[in-house]
């Protein structure tokens, strides 16, 4: 497939790279299904070269994930080429392996901030992480890591568990003088597709959001960022506090556009979360950065992207041109396809005054592999009486 100008004319500024799948937790919400590592995992050689052609390909920051990356032999050489090339370099991490020392190497090597995970207070923590003592390790790796010289940072998956417990998690954030807070809304992909239970209903939001915005206003007066991620659906009244957006802004899915997500085994996909079922436009190991990037149906999408493949609510909503069903990462990990995004405020919102509500019932169980998902139905049904569920 040829190259066009949209293609060429785009270049993505921040690439998320999943160094290895090997981690040392096993996180109940993990979309990767992170625990061994992939079998054909890039080398360091290899992956070296991949920090050229990021370079080369006009990435401004990258961003080393796992699994856990500091589990990757060469991380540090890793992180080292990327700064030497002129790209910023930050890490995520769940914590657990991060003491005084790899924090020291981490900062020695360039990694210029550091965001742990942490989901809610202690015990939910814990038992989202699939380890008693996970929380306490994940705020004394910000502490090592402030120490070292970083930035730190938290990201949280907000979900029916820990979604009570967002202002305990500020409060850790403020404690150990995080400059960033991200948050996303955990969907059923790897994982957490087979814990129904854990995941929030499209009504949830409508608790959730006043509270998102309380929360966004409290780190605005404090200096820190609070970005909220690309699934926490748009054009609801709050908008304009967690991106700075009024209704009228274009906040459709960036996937291909200002986004590139590598996988551990070198596949390249438009956003690092997207499934790797359909979303894979090839590997590194057969196909510069460059032509997968500019030439991949998989990776440009978005890039000329109109409302045809819009369904369901979405392909009749008033932000439909803007909006493009948001997020393509919750709408194929919940329905399967593309164009029909459940988690919207607005959505919501236009449900409930017409005495209405959407439930999310699970159809068919994910296969059990990484980034992996299963199918649910959306239901609309009526709103329950007062103190129903």
């Amino acid at each position: 497939m040829d190259a066009r100008e949209v293609d060429r004319r785009h270049q993505p500024i921040h690439c998320v790279w999943e160094l290895t799948l090997r981690c040392d937790l096993a996180c109940h919400h993990c979309g990767s299904r992170a625990g061994r590592a992939r079998p054909d995992e890039l080398s360091v050689d290899q992956a070296l070269d991949v920090v050229r052609q990021l370079a080369e390909l006009g990435v401004q920051e990258v961003t080393l994930i796992g699994g856990e990356a500091y589990l990757y032999e060469g991380w540090e050489r890793v992180a080292r080429a990327i700064r030497d090339r002129g790209m910023a370099c930050a890490m995520v991490s769940g914590g657990r392996g991060i003491d005084a020392d790899v924090a020291r190497r981490a900062a020695d090597a360039g990694v210029q901030s550091l965001s742990v995970s942490i989901d809610g207070a202690p015990a939910t923590h814990d038992r989202l992480r699939g380890l008693a003592g996970a929380h306490a390790a994940g705020i004394a790796a910000l502490r090592h890591a402030a120490a070292a010289g970083m930035q730190v940072a938290l990201n949280t998956q907000i979900n029916r568990l820990n979604r009570h417990e967002l202002e305990d998690v500020h409060d850790r954030l403020v404690d150990v003088g995080g400059h960033g807070w991200q948050l996303a809304l955990t969907v059923p992909a790897g994982r957490a597709a087979d814990d129904p239970e854990l995941l929030l209903q499209p009504y949830d939001l409508l608790e959730l959001f006043p509270r998102l915005a309380d929360l966004a206003e409290r780190c605005q007066a404090r200096g820190v960022t609070f970005l909220a991620g690309n699934n926490v659906g748009y054009f609801g009244p709050y908008e304009h506090r967690f991106r700075g957006l009024f209704r009228s802004g274009c906040t459709d899915c960036t996937a291909g556009r200002l986004v590139l997500g590598l996988e551990a085994n070198g596949d390249v996909k438009g956003c690092p979360s997207l499934p790797t079922r359909n979303w894979v436009g090839g590997n590194l190991r057969d196909h510069s950065l460059v032509d997968l990037w500019e030439r991949t149906p998989e990776l440009r999408f978005t890039r000329d992207r109109g409302t045809d493949d819009l369904w369901g609510y979405c392909a009749g909503c008033y932000y439909a041109e803007s909006c493009k069903a948001g997020c393509t990462w919750t709408s194929e990990s919940f329905l399967g396809r593309r164009g029909n995004q459940p988690y919207c405020h607005h959505r919501a919102l236009e449900h409930r005054a017409q005495g209405l509500r959407e439930r999310l019932v699970p159809r068919s169980p994910a296969i059990g592999e990484p980034f992996d998902y299963g199918l649910w139905d959306v239901v609309v049904e009526p709103w329950p009486p007062e103190g129903d569920e």
